[in-house]
């Protein structure tokens, strides 16, 4: 990326999410007819996936809303989008800034 320019993940406006119960939801491709599972904490994220927010801004609001995280769960939340990005329901803007 060139100086200035930040990466947000969003997600793939296509994919349905379904919210269970006790927060958990589902996310569902109807293209492919598959479903993907989400813990409360992955609905956290992927409602933040919303094109506005850098990996770093969706970290801080995990950490105010969630007690102790620790540090190394920001390697754990690039993991995920990445795996996101892997299956399709997820990508990246560019923005400059």
């Amino acid at each position: 990326m060139g100086t200035g320019e930040k990466e947000m993940p969003v997600a793939n406006p296509l994919i349905v999410l379904r919210e269970e119960f006790d927060d958990w939801a589902i996310l569902f491709d109807p293209d492919a007819g598959d479903a993907f599972g989400l813990n409360p904490v992955g609905v956290l994220i992927w409602k933040l996936l919303d094109g506005s927010h850098t990996m770093e801004d969706i970290f801080e609001k995990l950490r105010e809303s969630c007690e102790n995280i620790p540090d190394e769960a920001e390697d754990d939340l690039k993991d995920f989008i990445r795996s996101l990005t892997e299956r399709g329901l997820a990508g990246y803007e560019v923005k400059k800034g």
